[in-house]
């Protein structure tokens, strides 16, 4: 009984820490975080009926919010994009700039937003099965909407004509549905065992 609640007592003092930092601080942890990202993208599995490989690089998306709350978590996405396009090589492969999977960068910022929302705003969520949901949601629809997005406007533009629905969805959304799904249950059951069951931003997410 004790160490449960010393337990509960590190986690809410590790969150509420967090969240009281000063932006410095929290531009070098979002800064860490968008290079963690970088790693797992390394991470990777190819298949041959799609232009995108299977990376890691989802699982830190979806404790980016968690970590670091909604602005950080967001920030650092954004951070780990830009610098990405801009020419540092942190994606997968140890690549930079835009191709196939310049969707999916827009959706881990999205991704990372509101799951840093949801985690601070509201205490139900931080336990597995609300959790699961919530980061189901994120990876399969807030990430993969803009990523088969920019991935038809993308072979439109290197093979000049139109590609259907159909085709998309093979290629940008299918051979990634069972690895994410296991990436959002792990990222879950480390949410639930991580994060406080009760209010550390002082009712200001």
């Amino acid at each position: 009984m004790q160490l449960a609640s010393a337990i509960d007592k590190t986690r809410y003092n590790i969150f509420a820490w967090r969240y009281s930092l000063s932006i410095p601080v929290k531009l070098v942890m979002a800064l860490a975080m968008a290079g963690m990202t970088g790693l797992l993208a390394q991470v990777r599995i190819f298949v041959e009926w799609s232009p995108v490989p299977i990376t890691g690089q989802t699982l830190a998306v979806l404790l980016a919010g968690v970590l670091l709350g909604r602005r950080w978590g967001g920030a650092s996405m954004a951070i780990y994009a830009v610098l990405g396009v801009a020419g540092i090589p942190w994606f997968n492969g140890w690549t930079s700039g835009l191709g196939a999977t310049g969707g999916y960068l827009i959706g881990f910022i999205l991704a990372a937003l509101f799951i840093g929302y949801v985690t601070d705003k509201y205490i139900k969520s931080r336990y597995f099965i609300n959790m699961l949901g919530v980061m189901l949601f994120a990876s399969l629809i807030l990430v993969y909407v803009p990523g088969v997005i920019w991935l038809s406007v993308w072979l439109n533009a290197i093979g000049g004509e139109s590609v259907g629905i159909v085709p998309l969805i093979t290629m940008g959304v299918v051979p990634f549905i069972i690895g994410d799904t296991v990436k959002c249950v792990a990222a879950a059951l480390i949410t639930k065992a991580v994060t406080p069951k009760k209010d550390y931003t002082g009712n200001n997410p």
